[in-house]
C-alpha cells in the first residue's frame, strides 16, 4: 500500500510552525503523500500560501479564499482579496476555504446571542462568483443544515466542481450532494467517529478524497500527536475496509478521485 500514492485534500499549511512545514514536507515523499491543497483562511493566508507553493511546486497547491468562522472582512479587505486572486489566476488551484460559520453561530446561539447569516452568504456568494469567473473548484466548510443554503447557492451560480471538506449532515443533504456530483472528504475521525464511518458507507466512493484539515489535532489513535499528511494512508485503509475494497485499490481510487477533481 506505501507504494500507491495519496494526495492531502485539505490542509492549512501556513498555521503550522515554520519547522514543522518544513520537516512535513520534506517527510511526504517516504509517507506515500504525492502533495497537499493547501486552503487559505484570509489575504496574509493566501499570500503565505502562495509563497509556499512557490518553494514546494508540484508538493504545495494553493487555494486562496476567507474561512467563515471569523469576523466578516470589511467590504474594502473583500474587495483587495477578491482582487488579490483575480490577478493569480494561474496560480491558484481552487477558491477555499469558504462557506458559513455553522460553529461560531451554533456558539453563539447557545449562550442567547444571534449571528446575521446573511452578510457571510453574500461574502460566499462573492466568492462563489469569483470561482465562476476564473473556472476553479470551490473548497467549502459547510455541515449540517447550512450545507442545503451552500448547496441553494451553488446552484445559483452553476458551480459544479464543489468540495465539501470534514462534511456531516442529514442523509437528505447527503444524497443531494452525491446527487449533483459534489466531491467530500474524509479526516483522521473516520477511525473514531460512528457518525463519520455512516457517512463513508453511504458516499459514492467515486466521489470521495482524504484530508487532514491540519494542523487541527484528532483523538483515537492519534490523540497528542501533531498532525501529519502521513495520517491519510490510516484514513485510506479504514475506508478501503469500509467499502469491502482492498487497500492498494481504495488508495487508488482516493488519489484519482482528488487528482480528477482539482484537475492535477
Amino acid at each position: 500500500m506505501m507504494n500507491m500514492p495519496l494526495i492531502d485534500a485539505h490542509i492549512h499549511l501556513d498555521l503550522y510552525e515554520p519547522s514543522d512545514q518544513i520537516r512535513i514536507l520534506s517527510e511526504l515523499s517516504k509517507e506515500g503523500v504525492e502533495s497537499l491543497v493547501a486552503v487559505s483562511m484570509h489575504l496574509a493566508s493566501c499570500q503565505e500560501n502562495a509563497v509556499l507553493s512557490k518553494q514546494y511546486p508540484k508538493q504545495v497547491y494553493p487555494a486562496f479564499g476567507f474561512h467563515p468562522e471569523q469576523p466578516l472582512p470589511s467590504a474594502s479587505e473583500l474587495d483587495q482579496l477578491v482582487q488579490w486572486i483575480r490577478e493569480r489566476a494561474g496560480e491558484v488551484l481552487a477558491i477555499g476555504e469558504i462557506g458559513l460559520p455553522y460553529y461560531m453561530r451554533t456558539e453563539l446561539e447557545a449562550k442567547g446571542n444571534h449571528l446575521d447569516l446573511a452578510p457571510y452568504i453574500q461574502m460566499l456568494d462573492q466568492m462563489l462568483a469569483l470561482a465562476k469567473e476564473l473556472d476553479k473548484p470551490v473548497i467549502l466548510h459547510a455541515v449540517y443544515e447550512d450545507a442545503d443554503i451552500v448547496c441553494d447557492r451553488l446552484e445559483a451560480h452553476g458551480i459544479k466542481r464543489a468540495h465539501f471538506h470534514w462534511f456531516k449532515g442529514s442523509s437528505q443533504t447527503v444524497q443531494r450532494m452525491a446527487d449533483r456530483g459534489y466531491f467530500i472528504s474524509f479526516t483522521p475521525d473516520l477511525l473514531y467517529e460512528e457518525e463519520i464511518v455512516g457517512l463513508a458507507r453511504l458516499y459514492p466512493a467515486h466521489q470521495v478524497m482524504v484530508e487532514t484539515d491540519g494542523p487541527w489535532p484528532f483523538e483515537g489513535p492519534f490523540l497528542g500527536q501533531l498532525t501529519h499528511p502521513a495520517m491519510i494512508r490510516a484514513v485510506a485503509k479504514v475506508w478501503a475496509d469500509i467499502q469491502g475494497l482492498d487497500k492498494a485499490e481504495a488508495c487508488d481510487i482516493l488519489y484519482r478521485n482528488t487528482k480528477r477533481f482539482y484537475g492535477l
